[in-house]
């Protein structure tokens, strides 16, 4: 019991922050180093000289104590504001907790100057990434020191509270406004590559299912010509069907076509066929790619077939996109009612940017396009990093039979 409360009360002090570390700025990095965590380096290294040369002349008029743990004082005074970044209240723990022994020890209940500048710092940093009930503790101790360790520096105890608490107060409002937008632009960007991606497809299924109900109609006209003397019932009964065909085909213009963003595309829509030509455009952008198959191929729904190409294209486009130079492994398993599709890469690519769908080379949204195309069809899609460090892309295409089809 007593080390789960330790546990506990010590995990407080590094993680129980609101707000983690924000991303900087390009401009505030270099490589791999936060230009603002070298400033406070820097400024902690200053505050520490400062610090160090006045505690020695204090400690020669009034402690006398070892030279040794002068600078050690005026290190602890100083050092925890090279963490502010990382633990803002552990960092203003220690550095609370120097000021006090440094004034017991040294200064008779004064604190050195260079010492609460490094405070304030860290106070500051407590006020923007700490909870409010964790920045009105924080207040009151510094309010309540000062005033128990000398009376005389309370009104400045006050003002160095305020500041710190003002400004900090300002700067996290304003930093959890633009957490709050950024939120909400990510969401409307993933809704948005969600419902272009749906029209996307709904425009190739209407080429697909267009041309087998055009298909449909002039069977229809041309079957009660191969045949002499036709019964007239069966004559009527293709004309009905064809005109049947037609009327479903003028709707489903009408419904779909609204979606097109430009004059009819008649190309025919690309599938596995056209496989090999996509390898090489792959290949010429800088990935190495090789095929496996499994299975006894057949002839796949123009649906299926569609599908399949378009998250080959996809996760390939992610491939040039994300991890240039990698080695792309695409197996197809031709197996008891559907295609299995794997597609291995052995550089992991960005968590950030790929699921989050975004636009590749294929004219699709990442993953978002890859799962629902899968979705429609009423297969399955996973995607992520696999256990050896590569990133992995499993889908399942279902092929329906015909009797089976509603």
């Amino acid at each position: 019991m007593y080390v789960t409360a330790v546990r506990s009360f010590a995990a407080t002090f590094v993680t129980d922050t609101t707000n983690p570390p924000l991303p900087r700025h390009p401009r505030l990095r270099r490589g791999r180093f936060d230009l603002v965590e070298v400033a406070d380096a820097v400024t902690a290294l200053i505050c520490f000289a400062v610090a160090n040369a006045m505690l020695a002349q204090d400690n020669a008029r009034h402690a006398h104590q070892p030279g040794a743990l002068v600078v050690l004082l005026a290190f602890a005074a100083c050092a925890p504001l090279a963490l502010r970044t990382r633990f803002p209240l552990t960092a203003w723990a220690a550095s609370a907790l120097a000021l006090i022994v440094t004034s017991l020890v040294i200064t008779a209940g004064t604190f050195p100057l260079a010492g609460v500048v490094a405070y304030g710092l860290c106070l500051y940093a407590v006020t923007v990434r700490c909870r409010p009930r964790i920045t009105v503790a924080a207040a009151a101790v510094t309010v309540a020191g000062a005033a128990f360790f000398d009376p005389g520096s309370t009104l400045g105890a006050v003002f160095l509270t305020a500041v710190p608490l003002l400004v900090g107060a300002v700067v996290r409002q304003r930093r959890s406004g633009e957490r709050q937008l950024a939120e909400q632009e990510r969401r409307h960007s993933g809704e948005r590559a969600l419902l272009e991606e749906r029209q996307r497809i709904a425009r190739e299924l209407h080429d697909v299912v267009a041309h087998h109900m055009s298909v449909i109609a002039i069977q229809a006209e041309a079957a009660p010509y191969k045949t002499a003397d036709p019964p007239p019932e069966l004559v009527e009964s293709f004309a009905d069907i064809r005109a049947s065909a037609l009327a479903g085909l003028a709707e489903l213009r009408r419904v779909l076509g609204v979606l097109r963003t430009g004059g009819q595309d008649t190309a025919p829509q690309p599938g596995l066929a056209e496989l090999d030509t996509l390898l090489d455009s792959a290949r010429s952008g800088g990935v190495s790619v090789t095929v496996t198959r499994g299975g006894d191929p057949v002839p796949l729904p123009e649906g299926v077939d569609l599908s399949a190409y378009r998250i080959v294209q996809e996760a390939l486009s992610n491939a040039m996109r994300h991890a240039p130079g990698s080695h792309v492994r695409v197996h197809m398993a031709y197996r008891l009612g559907g295609l299995a599709l794997e597609i291995r890469n052995d550089a992991p690519l960005d968590p950030v940017l790929v699921p989050s769908g975004d636009r590749a080379g294929g004219g699709g949204h990442g993953l978002v396009g890859m799962r629902e195309r899968a979705a429609m069809l009423g297969g399955s899609l996973d995607a992520g990093p696999a256990g050896d460090g590569e990133f992995q892309v499993t889908a399942f295409l279902p092929v329906s039979q015909p009797e089976d089809a509603p």
